[in-house]
């Protein structure tokens, strides 16, 4: 496996993606807050997501020049997305918030993994 990405733009888009996502978690709009509270997310933990989400960014974008920290960080959001689709799953809560924002995230997080890292 190669540490350095190449193409390097698969992991500055999800990095962009993230932190968008972070900065409207900081005062989530419906459909992020259906989701949290859909999954029994406590609402005074919401905050660790939002520092979550963007120190993710922060590493895939320190990986487009140190080599191994954006794969770790890449690796990092599939393991993120895969627990919230388990929670999902768990909470039965399969509405749209699922397949469009969860699983359309692990969806973008594997791309850029395999995109950047698979070759």
């Amino acid at each position: 496996m190669n540490l350095s990405p190449d193409p390097w733009w698969p992991q500055a888009v999800l990095a962009g993606v993230l932190a968008a996502d972070a900065l409207m978690s900081v005062r989530p709009p419906a459909f992020i807050r259906a989701c949290l509270s859909g999954v029994g997310f406590p609402e005074d933990w919401w905050w660790s997501l939002v520092a979550i989400k963007l120190l993710a960014a922060t590493g895939l974008i320190v990986g487009l020049s140190s080599d191994g920290v954006g794969a770790a960080a890449n690796a990092g959001v599939v393991c993120y997305f895969l627990a919230a689709s388990y929670a999902h799953v768990r909470a039965r809560f399969l509405r749209s918030e699922f397949w469009v924002n969860c699983l359309g995230m692990l969806a973008l997080s594997l791309a850029a993994l395999a995109l950047s890292y698979g070759g």
